[in-house]
């Protein structure tokens, strides 16, 4: 009994002196609990809506209240209609409801008064979510004006799915594995490419060769480049022709928006590469270690306005997340680069940040 409590004894001080061990242990469970519990969620709360009131009576005001007291929308009012068609182009509202004047007679004559919704289709989970919880809301307030089983005074809604009348799931699910497979495959790729000359025994050559660094860094990132637009393209051309996915925006400015998120997806692969000293430790750093923030945190699965705050921050350091909002708004909204700048200037910043951390990282000695 004293050999095995010696040697028991002896592998708890190997756990504890393994940093790595512990944190597989005890910090892997910890995140995936709080992953789990707070951004793995479909509900949606606090989503935008823009309120055009051309009755403004007493009963829609009194719906207006019930929408904004529930919990789930954020009321924000206009007078014009066009103010919709901006508001859904700038993402600054994922839905919309229009009272036509004579609402209150209309209710109260017994006709049926109708409520137009709108909603943003680009995203066609969220936007069937918000209508449901809406049709919820107007029953609600329609059963305290019809106590009786038979009602005499009723709400009708109209809803209507912008940039996605059919309701076509898939206009959401392309975008998404587009950034999905995108960002698996580049960094994958590229992780192996300088940490398979360290493990073939070729990095002396290369090290010993008038090449720059910089010069070997972009000799390894542009046929995986080339190889990736391939990729692109035949993701694209399957959507297109296969999956009755439209291309409503620029082709030539999905093409160059797509070409950056491939740039920036090769530069984190050759960081992963320079850091790592097998191939199999980088597969499994890209592969495993992007899949999971790529999934959560892009927002084409799990919507990130019902994240915790923390978890939101941390989905703006995904480059995936930008890639996606790009996609949707060229793609299937057929916005032009004026509404998808500031995600593109994202991009374009991590891929200079990680080029250059990645070149620091390219070491030209072997140890």
């Amino acid at each position: 009994m004293k050999q095995l409590r010696a040697f028991i004894t002896k592998e708890f001080y190997h756990v504890f002196r393994d940093r790595r061990t512990l944190l597989i242990m005890f910090g892997l469970p910890v995140a995936q609990i709080l992953l789990f519990g707070f951004a793995l969620t479909t509900e949606v709360k606090n989503a935008e809506m823009i309120i055009i009131d051309h009755a403004n009576d007493i009963s829609s005001q009194k719906l207006i209240s019930k929408f904004g007291s529930s919990g789930y929308f954020i009321i924000t009012s206009s007078t014009e209609d066009k103010a919709i068609d901006q508001a859904f182009k700038d993402a600054s509202a994922k839905c919309a409801m229009i009272f036509p004047a004579g609402f209150s007679n209309d209710l109260l004559r017994g006709k049926g008064a109708r409520i137009q919704l709108i909603t943003d289709g680009s995203d066609p989970n969220t936007a069937k979510t918000i209508l449901n919880y809406a049709n919820a809301i107007i029953s609600s307030y329609s059963h305290e004006l019809n106590p009786l089983p038979a009602p005499s005074l009723q709400i009708l809604p109209v809803p209507r799915m912008l940039y996605n009348e059919e309701g076509n799931g898939s206009l959401n699910f392309i975008p998404g594995v587009l950034a999905l497979i995108m960002m698996l495959v580049c960094t994958a790729l590229t992780s192996v490419s300088v940490v398979r000359e360290k493990e073939l025994g070729t990095m002396e050559v290369l090290l010993v060769s008038p090449f720059k660094p910089i010069l070997v860094l972009i000799s390894k990132a542009i046929p995986y480049l080339v190889l990736s637009l391939a990729n692109f393209v035949l993701i694209l051309l399957l959507s297109v022709f296969v999956l009755d996915v439209p291309i409503k925006g620029s082709i030539l400015l999905l093409f160059l928006e797509s070409m950056l998120f491939i740039l920036t997806c090769l530069s984190l692969g050759l960081l992963i590469s320079n850091r790592t000293a097998s191939q199999q430790t980088a597969l499994l750093t890209s592969m495993m270690g992007m899949m999971i923030p790529t999934l959560i945190f892009t927002g084409f699965i799990f919507p990130l306005d019902n994240m915790p705050l923390v978890f939101q921050w941390i989905s703006n350091l995904v480059p995936s997340r930008w890639y996606y909002l790009i996609v949707k708004s060229v793609m299937l909204k057929g916005l032009g680069f004026e509404y998808v700048w500031k995600e593109t200037l994202v991009l374009l910043g991590m891929t200079l940040i990680l080029l250059a951390v990645a070149l620091k990282n390219f070491k030209t000695r072997l140890s």
